[in-house]
């Protein structure tokens, strides 16, 4: 059955999304959904998600919003086909879910900003908001600080493994090197760049950019 993914594979919580299905080989259709232009609005896509945001899916009987929880649940149904995104014991997954609460509260809402204001705001006209902008990477550096210290002893966050820790930082930090020109913040610390390097180089990752074009 074909997974339908609604929002825009520009936007980055759709991407954590399809980044998964495509780690997972789980075939899917992307409905498109641009928030820009007001759709979320629209009383049919509320039904879907009533906060009006993306991405939403539908499996079958299934529907499911909110992309952590969405990678979570096709990560364990599908353990078995692709990579194992979880961890194998209990301890393993524990420290998987610690570094995917991490990118939700220690480093999502710090790139959001700075991509809002840098990027979203100026394609539509409007003037971003730089002092903030320069408060979010101010606090970014100390978040890739963090990173840094973790990545000298492990290869990747979750462990040894590529997890789902490691697959949703990917949009994030994907956007602030490509559209917010802040690569550095990755390049100046060797353990980060070394991670950064391996999860951007994995297939999956690649075919959805080529997706995305």
């Amino acid at each position: 059955m074909v997974v339908k993914v609604y929002g825009s594979i520009r936007a980055a919580c759709p991407q954590r999304v399809l980044a998964c299905l495509i780690e997972k080989e789980i075939e899917f259709e992307i409905v498109h959904v641009d928030l820009d232009k007001g759709e979320q609005k629209q009383p049919e896509f509320l039904l879907l998600q009533p906060f009006g945001q993306v991405p939403v899916i539908e499996d079958g009987d299934l529907r499911l919003f909110e992309s952590r929880a969405i990678v979570r649940y096709y990560a364990e149904k599908y353990a078995d086909r692709g990579p194992d995104l979880l961890g194998k014991t209990l301890e393993e997954k524990a420290v998987v879910d610690q570094w995917l609460e991490v990118e939700a509260h220690n480093f999502n809402d710090l790139c959001f900003n700075i991509m809002f204001n840098l990027v979203i705001l100026p394609r539509m006209g409007k003037p971003g908001d730089i002092g903030l902008v320069h408060s979010c990477e101010e606090k970014l550096e100390k978040v890739f600080d963090v990173y840094e210290s973790r990545l000298s002893k492990s290869t990747y966050l979750g462990g040894d493994n590529f997890s789902l820790a490691d697959l949703s930082h990917l949009p994030g930090i994907g956007h602030l090197i490509e559209e917010a020109k802040m690569g550095h913040l990755v390049s100046e610390r060797k353990n980060v760049n070394a991670w950064w390097k391996k999860i951007s180089s994995r297939p999956a990752w690649k075919k959805l950019k080529n997706l995305v074009g």
